[in-house]
C-alpha cells in the first residue's frame, strides 16, 4: 500500500476526466472496481498498545491484592470458594471484567427511550461506584446515531411499515406460542416465505423466528459427521457455533484469502477423512457477505469459482450485506452481479435491513423441504409473530418496488453514496479505516486501551454515539470504534458527524494513516453507472 510523506499525512487525489454518468443504466452490470483497506499497525502504536494493556493487568492484580486485605473499597463479583470443587469460571475471565471491563462499562449497554432512527434518545445514567451499578438522572440525551444495524432507515415508528404491523397485530396478535409444526404457520408466514424467495431469486424460502439460531440450528441438519466445513476465520459466532454442534470436522482459512482456501480443500480432497482417508461425506464452504467487525466483503465470484472446481456445497451468511449491498439491494450476491443459483444455501436475517427480527434460508424446494422437516427450530421454536412477518413484508415490498414507488430505490442509492462518500472523508482526514468501499460498517481503529473510553465518552458529549470495540472482541492491537451507515442519515448528518469524529481524532491522536491517496470516489463514473438505474447521485447531495 503506497505511503504518504509522514504519519497522518494523506494526499487527496484529484479525479480528471470523469463526467457525470446519465440515469440510464440498467441492473446487474459487473463489478469493475474492488477496493478493500487493511492497512497495518505501526509499529510504535503496537507497542504502546502492548504496554497499555501490560499496564492495566498490573494495576488490576494490585488492586485484587488490596481488596484482600479490604483496604480497596470498589467491590468485586467472585464465585464462593467450594473445598473439593473445580470453579465454573476461569479466572482471568472475571479478572478481566472487574478490573478493565466494569471501569468503562457506561460505554455499552446504554439504553435507548426512543426508535433507533438516524437520531435517537439516550437515558442519561451516573456510575457512583466505577461501573458496578447505575442510577437514571431521570434526563433525556439526543445523539446521532452511527451504531444500530438500520442500514435502509426501516426503523420507523410512522409510516407505511408502521401501519401494516399495527394492523396485523390487531388481526393476528401479537404473539403465535406455538412452533410451525403445530399450530404455527399463519398465511402470513406463507406470504412471508414466497415474497423472500422471489427477492433472493431462488425457488423456495423458510423464514425463523431468530437470526442467531438460523445459523446455529439449521447447520447441523445439514452436515455432520465425516462432513467438512471449511470456515472463514472472522465467522460470526452463531456460524461458529452451528459449525461445532454438527459434529463435522472443521478447518478454517485466513480470511477471505481464497489462496489458502484453495489449498485447504485441494488438500482434504486428496487427503480424505482422518485415520480412514475415505472420501468426506461432504465439503461446505461457509462465508459471510459482509463481516460484521471487519467491514470486508466476500470475494464471491472466487469463491464460486472454487467451489464448483471441488464440487462443494456454499453456505453464504448475507445478514449484514442483504438489502445493504447491491444495486437493487440484494445483497453480495447482486453486488458481485452473481447466480442465486451458484450458492446453495442462502442465510440471511431480517433485522439489519427490513427493521425487524429474525431469519432465512433459501434455495432449491428440495432443500426447504428437507430443512422444514428437520431443522430444530421449526420443530421446537415458536414461530415468527405476525407484526415482526408483517413489518418484513412491507419493507421488502418497499425496497422491490412493488408498493408503486421509488421509495426503496432512493434509500439503496441513499446508503451506497453515504457509504463512499463517508469512507472516503475517513480515509482522506487521516484514520486508519478497515473494510470494502461500499460496505455499510466502518472501522475506525483505536489501538490503545484508554483510547477505547475516551472516544466514546467525548463523541457522546458531542452528540454522537457509536460503537467501540475491544479485546477480546478484536484482536488485542486492533481496539476500534464501528460505524454503521444508514439511509436515514441525511448528507449534513455525515457532515456533522465527520466534524465530531475529526476533532476527537485529533484530541486523541488517532490520526496513524500513512495511506496515500484515496482510490474510490462516491464521484466514481462506475459507482454513478451502476446506481442511476435506481436514482441519480446529484439528487442524492441534495
Amino acid at each position: 500500500m503506497p505511503h504518504g510523506e509522514g504519519n497522518g499525512y494523506v494526499k487527496t487525489v484529484k479525479r480528471t476526466g470523469e463526467k457525470k454518468a446519465k440515469c440510464l443504466s440498467q441492473p446487474g452490470q459487473a463489478l469493475r472496481k474492488h477496493f478493500e483497506s487493511f492497512e497495518e499497525t505501526p509499529l510504535a502504536i503496537a507497542i504502546l498498545t502492548y504496554l497499555g494493556y501490560g499496564i492495566l493487568i498490573l494495576f488490576g492484580h494490585i488492586r485484587d491484592f488490596l481488596r484482600n486485605w479490604q483496604i480497596e473499597k470498589v467491590p468485586m463479583a467472585a464465585e464462593p470458594i467450594r473445598e473439593g470443587w473445580v470453579p465454573l469460571y476461569q479466572s482471568f475471565e472475571s479478572f478481566y471484567t472487574r478490573n478493565l471491563y466494569r471501569r468503562i462499562r457506561d460505554c455499552w449497554n446504554r439504553p435507548i427511550c426512543s426508535v433507533p432512527g438516524a437520531e435517537f434518545d439516550l437515558m442519561e445514567r451516573q456510575s457512583p461506584d466505577y461501573g458496578w451499578t447505575f442510577n437514571f438522572t431521570g434526563k433525556k440525551v439526543r445523539a446521532m446515531n452511527m451504531g444500530s444495524y438500520n442500514y435502509l432507515g426501516f426503523a420507523q415508528s410512522e409510516g407505511p411499515c408502521a401501519d401494516n404491523a399495527e394492523k396485523s397485530t390487531r388481526n393476528w396478535g401479537v404473539g403465535v406460542c406455538s412452533s410451525r409444526h403445530e399450530l404455527g404457520s399463519f398465511e402470513i408466514h406463507l406470504e412471508l416465505e414466497k415474497l423472500v424467495a422471489e427477492f433472493l431469486g431462488v425457488e423456495s424460502a423458510i423464514a425463523f423466528g431468530m437470526g442467531f439460531a438460523t445459523n446455529s440450528m439449521n447447520i447441523p441438519t445439514l452436515v455432520g459427521k465425516g462432513s467438512l466445513i471449511l470456515s472463514d476465520a472472522l465467522n460470526h459466532s452463531s456460524l461458529v457455533l452451528g459449525s461445532r454442534l454438527s459434529g463435522a470436522q472443521i478447518k478454517t482459512f485466513r480470511h477471505n484469502d481464497m489462496k489458502d482456501l484453495e489449498e485447504k480443500i485441494r488438500d482434504a480432497v486428496v487427503d480424505g477423512q482422518p485415520h480412514t482417508h475415505r472420501p468426506w461425506k461432504k465439503i461446505l464452504i461457509i462465508v459471510e457477505g459482509v463481516y460484521s467487525m471487519e467491514g470486508s466483503v466476500v470475494k464471491l465470484p472466487e469463491i464460486i469459482r472454487i467451489k464448483k472446481k471441488y464440487k462443494a456445497y456454499l453456505y453464504l451468511d448475507e445478514a449484514h450485506s442483504i438489502g445493504a449491498l447491491g444495486p437493487r439491494g440484494r445483497g453480495v450476491v447482486d453486488y458481485w452481479s452473481c447466480n442465486p443459483k451458484d450458492i446453495d444455501i442462502m442465510m440471511g436475517t431480517f433485522t439489519k435491513s427490513f427493521g425487524s427480527a429474525g431469519g432465512y434460508i433459501g434455495g432449491s424446494k428440495k432443500l426447504i423441504d428437507y430443512i422444514r422437516t428437520k431443522s430444530h427450530s421449526a420443530c421446537y421454536a415458536v414461530s415468527m409473530s405476525a407484526p415482526v412477518a408483517q413489518q418484513i413484508i412491507s419493507s421488502m415490498t418497499i425496497i422491490m418496488g412493488l408498493d408503486g414507488t421509488d421509495e426503496g430505490k432512493r434509500r439503496i442509492g441513499r446508503l451506497a453514496w453515504n457509504c463512499r462518500y463517508f469512507r472516503r472523508r475517513l480515509h482522506e482526514m487521516g484514520f486508519i479505516i478497515y473494510g470494502n468501499m461500499d460496505s455499510p460498517v466502518v472501522p475506525l481503529l483505536l489501538f490503545c486501551p484508554g483510547k477505547i473510553a475516551a472516544f466514546s465518552r467525548e463523541c457522546l458529549k458531542r452528540g454522537l454515539a457509536t460503537v467501540v470495540v475491544g479485546f477480546p472482541a478484536t484482536p488485542i492491537i486492533q481496539s476500534r470504534a464501528r460505524f454503521c451507515l444508514s439511509a436515514a442519515h441525511t448528507k449534513e448528518m455525515i457532515d456533522h458527524a465527520l466534524s465530531i469524529i475529526g476533532e476527537v481524532g485529533t484530541l486523541l491522536s488517532l490520526k496513524y494513516s500513512r495511506m496515500s491517496g484515496v482510490p474510490f470516489s462516491e464521484d466514481d463514473v462506475e459507482f454513478q453507472t451502476r446506481y442511476s438505474y435506481f436514482l441519480c447521485v446529484d439528487k442524492l447531495k441534495e
